[in-house]
């Protein structure tokens, strides 16, 4: 080993040149070298190179049953709740009553404030099938029905406003109130038809749309009280009472008695008696509904 001197008389150190830890020279003094962390390295290339792939082949398939799987139990569960509710509510009738038209709103609205002038109350078939509403001013709707029904209550709800009474509690109970006692009519005039043993075509939908038409003449009220007071309300109430009262005869008896008209037999004897009382029944209970859930909103 060299040892030079300086010129102050002391010996410099020999040089010794110190390996950076990237160079690819090894130390003498050192056995083995130090392979941790290409190791490592190529571990976790490894693993991320040969990991992703297995985890893709093994998620896919299940990504893709999974899914598959859920869009037949979701087509399954829709079947089963049409069929379901078809059972109870038939979905395909209810588009009947609703096949409506803007003449025919106008015309059975008229109808129904004007009943006096209209001669044919027969409702139309076509092979053996009733035609659309907007076809025929005779054939029943739940347009109107459903209509007048939330009008009502909007009106309700001004009336109550005017007087200084309105509140959301109050609304609801007009709402509820309404809506039960048309529940209780249609139940009360099924069973009606069930005890007098009726062969007639009428069905629960047709029920609920003769007695939801109450509630033009109803709104027609109202209205008259809020704009004349209680003379106008008492007044055009009267006239729409007669109005639904002819109404509802006209129309009820051509279905009521039906089996009777079909025969050419004359409405005589007590079951025939028992049918013409029960349309009679049926249409008087229109009035007196008017005016139950509408006179408490005039003062």
């Amino acid at each position: 080993m060299d040892y030079s001197s300086t010129p102050t008389g002391f010996r410099q150190q020999p040089k010794v040149r110190m390996r950076s830890p990237g160079s690819g020279t090894s130390d003498p003094n050192q056995l083995f070298d130090d392979t941790s962390s290409g190791s490592a390295g190529f571990r976790s290339q490894e693993a991320s190179g040969l990991g992703y792939p297995a985890q893709a082949l093994l998620s896919e398939p299940m990504s893709n049953f999974a899914m598959a799987y859920g869009s037949s139990l979701a087509s399954q569960g829709k079947e089963m709740v049409d069929k379901n509710l078809d059972r109870f509510i038939p979905i395909s009738k209810l588009k009947y009553y609703f096949a409506v038209d803007t003449v025919y709103v106008g015309k059975k609205l008229g109808l129904l404030v004007f009943p006096y002038m209209h001669q044919n109350w027969e409702v139309s078939y076509q092979q053996d099938t009733p035609v659309a509403p907007r076809f025929d001013i005779n054939a029943p709707d739940l347009y109107i029905p459903a209509m007048a029904f939330i009008t009502y209550i909007l009106v309700a709800g001004l009336a109550l406003g005017t007087q200084d009474r309105f509140s959301p509690e109050i609304l609801g109970m007009q709402a509820s109130s309404a809506l039960v006692w048309l529940i209780i009519e249609v139940l009360a005039t099924l069973l009606s038809l069930y005890l007098v043993t009726v062969n007639t075509d009428l069905t629960t939908i047709d029920l609920i749309a003769f007695s939801g038409y109450k509630y033009v003449g109803m709104i027609v009220g109202v209205l008259a009280g809020l704009l004349f007071g209680k003379t106008g309300y008492y007044l055009i109430l009267l006239w729409c009472c007669m109005a639904i009262f002819v109404f509802m005869i006209r129309t009820l008896r051509l279905k009521i008695l039906s089996e009777a008209a079909a025969e050419g037999v004359l409405v005589r004897g007590a079951k025939n008696q028992l049918r013409m009382y029960l349309t009679m029944a049926i249409a008087a209970a229109q009035p007196v509904f008017m005016y139950w859930l509408t006179f408490h909103l005039i003062r």
